[in-house]
């Protein structure tokens, strides 16, 4: 029997990225759990280029969770599985 989906690169990113996606909203729903405990580093204040005719501001702020530690593992335990 043909597997559908191939072990390949893009489909271990994808399942990590839906993974942090799906923990992030479980962490999001449950907000006194201990799902939401983590931590945030980035950028928190934006930063503003302004080049006269055209402003660009950058901004990039990560928050890992619990919970999104959890779904990256529930990911990566699915992709051993395909």
């Amino acid at each position: 029997m043909k597997k559908i989906v191939g072990k390949n690169g893009w489909t271990c990113l994808i399942l990590i990225l839906a993974g942090i996606v799906l923990g992030g909203f479980l962490g999001n729903t449950m907000p006194d759990s201990f799902l939401n405990f983590g931590q945030t580093f980035g950028l928190t204040s934006p930063v503003i280029l302004d080049l006269g005719i055209i402003s660009i501001t950058f901004a990039f702020t990560i928050r890992i969770t619990i919970a999104s530690i959890l779904g990256v593992g529930v990911a990566l335990l699915c992709y051993r599985l395909l």
